[in-house]
């Protein structure tokens, strides 16, 4: 049995577009594809927007000719213009109603797409990726930075499709009055130019507040998940004054991005203004000279003003399309970074394994430090249970992270059955790996779906069987919800040691044929760990066991002890056979507990 077959893991559905790999267009190219799956959306809104607003410019002609025929020449009555106003309103509403529609729908869809595209591609990063990375950093660019880009698209395309309604406006007016249209678009070059100019400033200004914001929620993501250890070394004032600097950086970053703005909206919202004078003054002088009637004037004040709408929004939309680029762009680097950790293109599948595990002159280091190992050799036989011991920094803990291929060697090889593990699909790699760290981590969620996490399929009855194995089902019988219990975030309503045995418990539902225990119990009482230590004898028997041991009790288990110094196999033997041979074996033995960790949980159930 394993985690997730591969029928499982074929249930959810493929994000609906990621970004154009290709670095090289501008932004809103490499998003396309992203929006491209919703273009019949797209097209609506458009298609609406562009009826609405041309309703919208049809009005004021209608206005212009009600008045001066109807009620200025008296050669008509007013009920079909009343009618036509009725038509376009409706026009305008209907078209409206469905543009905004299609382009939220749009808009939230892209947003759903993108978070699902940038966490599926965080989901197949390498350990290494993390390790360099802030959590902060990463969860802003999946929420806020995406967000930008939503709230874009929600009112992008509205404002771009304002701008293009002033080519309408512009030809109505040159029918009313052509010197008048000309003295009336002065402003308009102006408020161009300075809208252009202000998109150079607003980018660094606003790639900035982005910037600043995330390491604003580095910070708070940090001290709530390291509250215990804040508080434990009286480290509150100190963190509050680091949220404070943070802070200010961000209130900085923002006054920045404020005077910019400030710069250039007032100008790009107040000198279209203009316009209405020039029409106030030159406009009533042609209607007292007769060249246009009074309804031509309303009517070209009506246009004017819908000419300035949208240059008021100019600004706003140069700095909302500036703020989504700069989100873009860091969302971007998400996808920019490659994935490191990749199947081969002829993979194979590991099944039916056996639970050999060979390691031939792996060399390996994390980032650019030195090698943590130097030129490890070791074969596990099937069904083989070996302790790796070894001093601190020896490489203990970086075999097991390598064995699930977690990271890939620098150098030489890891083999499963004979097949090196980079030849091999990732799936069925870490299908035959079962891993219990020291440490564990819990979900927020229930105590049941937290040990089944390895294995949803798995019936009540296994959980339970489970649990009983790794010793865990006494003290979860003594909780209020049992099985059902919700434990807090990260587990810490548990103790170190309930933990463990919960990640145990996790471990041995996953059914592998390789087992690595990283310190496992290192947190449970001894008598505690006598009982789980029986229990998995039993329940490993016939598997692949890899414990990594720092405590003597912990070696009982194994068939084989093997030392480690500087990253390689220093001597190999039984625990009996060490003790006699190796010097430094029964040093190492010294300085471990040989009585269990006073300050281990007793759980409850010892």
């Amino acid at each position: 049995m394993t985690a997730l077959a591969t029928d499982e893991l074929a249930r959810y559905p493929e994000p609906l577009g990621r970004p154009n790999p290709d670095s090289s267009p501008g932004w809103l190219r490499r998003l396309w594809p992203v929006v491209q799956p919703m273009r019949t959306g797209l097209i609506i809104s458009i298609a609406g927007t562009a009826i609405g607003m041309l309703a919208r410019t049809l009005v004021p002609a209608v206005l212009m000719l009600a008045i001066d025929d109807a009620l200025d020449e008296q050669t008509n009555t007013l009920t079909p213009y009343a009618i036509a106003l009725v038509v376009l309103t409706v026009i305008a509403f209907v078209s409206g109603f469905l543009a905004r529609r299609a382009m939220f729908r749009v808009a939230f869809r892209v947003e759903t797409a993108m978070r699902h595209a940038v966490f599926e591609h965080l989901s197949h990063m390498s350990s290494s990726y993390y390790d360099r990375s802030e959590t902060g950093q990463l969860l802003a660019r999946a929420n806020g930075d995406i967000r930008a880009v939503q709230m874009f698209l929600n009112f992008g395309p509205f404002m771009a499709l304002s701008l293009a309604s002033l080519l309408i406006a512009f030809v109505l007016m040159m029918a009313v009055s052509v010197p008048l249209t000309l003295l009336t678009i002065i402003p308009i070059p102006i408020v161009a130019f300075i809208g252009l100019r202000s998109r150079h400033p607003q980018l660094p200004a606003w790639w900035l507040v982005m910037a600043r914001q995330a390491d604003v929620a580095t910070l708070v993501e940090e001290n709530i998940a390291g509250v215990r250890v804040v508080r434990n070394f009286a480290g509150e004032e100190h963190e509050i004054a680091r949220m404070t600097g943070v802070a200010d950086q961000l209130r900085w970053a923002m006054v920045k991005g404020a005077d910019v703005s400030a710069r250039y909206i007032p100008a790009l919202e107040h000198l279209p203004r203009m316009s209405q004078v020039i029409v106030l003054l030159y406009g009533g002088l042609l209607v007292e000279s007769g060249d246009i009637g009074v309804g031509a004037l309303v009517a070209f004040s009506a246009y004017v003003v819908m000419v300035q709408v949208p240059f008021r929004f100019i600004g706003h939309l140069v700095q909302m399309a500036q703020r989504a680029k700069a989100s873009a762009m860091r969302v971007y680097e998400v996808f920019d970074e490659p994935i490191t950790i990749v199947e081969a293109e002829d993979a194979v599948d590991i099944t039916g394994s056996c639970g050999e595990v060979t390691f031939r002159d792996v060399h390996f280091g994390y980032a650019n430090d030195a090698d943590v190992l130097q030129g490890f050799d070791l074969t596990i036989e099937p069904g083989e249970t070996v302790a790796l011991v070894g001093a601190t920094a020896s490489g203990k803990s970086t075999v097991a992270r390598l064995l699930p291929r977690l990271y890939d060697v620098r150098s030489g090889a890891i083999e499963i059955d004979g097949v090196d593990i980079r030849d091999a699909t990732l799936h069925s790699v870490r299908a035959q790996i079962g891993v219990a760290l020291d440490d564990p981590f819990l979900f927020s969620m229930s105590i049941r779906d937290n040990i089944a996490f390895s294995n949803p399929t798995a019936s009540d009855d296994e959980v339970r069987a489970a649990a009983e194995t790794a010793q865990a089902a006494g003290f979860i019988a003594e909780l209020d919800d049992g099985y059902d219990e919700v434990v807090g975030e990260r587990g810490y309503t548990l103790s170190g040691g309930q933990r463990q045995r919960i990640s145990l418990a996790r471990a041995l539902l996953h059914d592998p044929q390789v087992l690595v225990f990283d310190d496992a119990t290192s947190a449970i009482d001894v008598r505690v760990e006598e009982k789980i230590h029986a229990g998995l004898r039993e329940a490993t028997a016939g598997r692949t066991v890899i414990v990594i041991a720092h405590r003597v009790s912990t070696i009982s288990l194994a068939d084989r002890v093997v030392l480690l110094s500087d990253g390689r196999v220093a001597a190999t033997g039984t625990h009996e056979e060490l003790l006699v041979t190796e010097p430094r074996y029964r040093e190492l033995l010294e300085h471990m507990d040989h009585n269990g960790d006073d300050d281990a949980d007793e759980g409850g159930d010892a």
